[in-house]
């Protein structure tokens, strides 16, 4: 099918230059090992509709290029073992990052997406020797992940951090979060990809929890859905159209800040939003440290939501300030994250919808988060792969 580029399988082939028409062959087979592992020739061909000469031309371009390796070959079938093709993992690394006021976490992967290495940094954010040397805490972090994994700087090619805020598209700088304060530099992104030897992403903690929820979590069947972040602090993330919503500031999503009855006003200034409840809003009504409060100084969330009363009120808080939400977005799906969630569980879900039933709106799914691990890193690592995998997956300058 040489003249063809491949496809969905079923979608008429699309006619363009040779050039063109090879790199997006190779793209679609490469994304195919991506999504589906180690394949054959045979089923390459007939997952792109290729014909086997034009696959077999397509797998040796790809192997010379360093992009795809043999892996032992398929048994258990009539004829001669058929060669297993793979993602050759050494094709390129990424570095995913999550920062908040404790700490920075790395993680350095491979293209396929595998943890080569990782490492943490403890340092608190508002402490005067750290806010004047944000990016040797990040180099810091990266170069012990990178040490790890047996890499330098110069094996990375996609590195994203995740952060509360959003960084103004307008500005470069940092929104929403007053409690980082080394993270307000103009020239950050600039010192960071100094520091690291690669182009730096930065991106709100939050929008990178909804697409780990998307791609790998309780939102993969949805295209419209918010996800409510319930932590020590609050925010959501809103996704329409399987797309981001992101602001003209970067800044959709901050509900921590929303008016509610119940709660003071949220009128901004540092000390204000530094606070541990916000400042008000509905990060004052349903934050962790708002709940300990509600539950009269509870040491933990766990203490906390464990009385009846209190889960009961945190319900009917959240559930107010989620039908607001619902009422604009009209989603299909809401999905509960963050250490409220994963504390108050089924137990607290259920308790939420109940409210939710009893108000004069649309009334989507409730679904708490499933997902193991660090959502942030998790979305900030699928965010890095796809950027990386968009310049190395690219064969048409070979």
């Amino acid at each position: 099918m040489v003249g063809t580029a491949a496809g969905t399988p079923g979608t008429p082939a699309v006619p363009g230059t040779p050039s063109v028409l090879r790199a997006m062959n190779d793209r679609a087979a490469l994304d195919l090992l991506v999504a589906h592992g180690p394949l054959t020739r045979t089923r390459i061909g007939e997952l792109t509709g290729l014909s086997k000469p034009t696959t077999s031309q397509l797998l040796g371009r790809l192997e010379s290029a360093g992009l795809v390796r043999t892996t032992g070959s398929q048994t258990g079938r009539p004829g001669p073992n058929a060669l297993l093709y793979e993602i050759d993992p050494g094709a390129a690394h990424v570095a995913a990052l999550s920062a908040d006021p404790h700490g920075i976490t790395a993680v350095v992967a491979d293209i396929t997406g595998a943890e080569r290495g990782r490492r943490r940094i403890e340092a608190h954010a508002v402490s005067e020797d750290v806010r004047h040397r944000t990016a040797q805490l990040v180099a810091e972090a990266v170069d012990g992940a990178l040490a790890q994994a047996g890499l330098g700087h110069g094996d990375l090619t996609a590195t994203v951090i995740g952060t509360p805020g959003a960084i103004d598209p307008g500005t470069g700088q940092l929104r929403y979060a007053p409690h980082l304060p080394g993270w307000h530099s103009r020239t950050l992104r600039d010192d960071l990809a100094q520091v690291l030897g690669t182009p730096v992403s930065i991106e709100n903690d939050v929008n990178l929890a909804a697409i780990a929820e998307q791609y790998e979590g309780a939102a993969q069947d949805h295209d419209d859905f918010v996800l409510a972040y319930v932590d020590e602090g609050v925010g959501a993330a809103i996704v329409l159209g399987g797309t981001l919503l992101r602001g003209a500031t970067g800044g959709a999503g901050e509900i921590g800040y929303m008016p509610l009855p119940g709660a003071p006003l949220a009128r901004g200034g540092t000390d204000a939003v530094a606070r541990s409840d916000g400042g008000g809003g509905l990060q004052s009504l349903v934050a962790a440290a708002a709940i300990r409060e509600l539950a009269g100084g509870a040491k933990d969330l766990t203490e906390a939501l464990g009385t009846q009363g209190v889960l009961d009120e945190v319900a009917r808080r959240l559930a107010t300030g989620l039908a607001a939400v619902v009422a604009v977005v009209d989603p299909e799906l809401v999905v509960l994250s963050g250490q409220v969630a994963r504390v108050g569980g089924d137990a607290l879900r259920d308790r939420v919808e109940e409210q939710l039933t009893g108000l004069a709106l649309p009334r989507p799914q409730l679904r708490i988060s499933d997902l193991a691990g660090d959502p942030i890193l998790t979305g900030a690592l699928r965010t890095a792969l796809t950027q990386a995998r968009a310049t190395v997956f690219d064969t048409s300058n070979a």
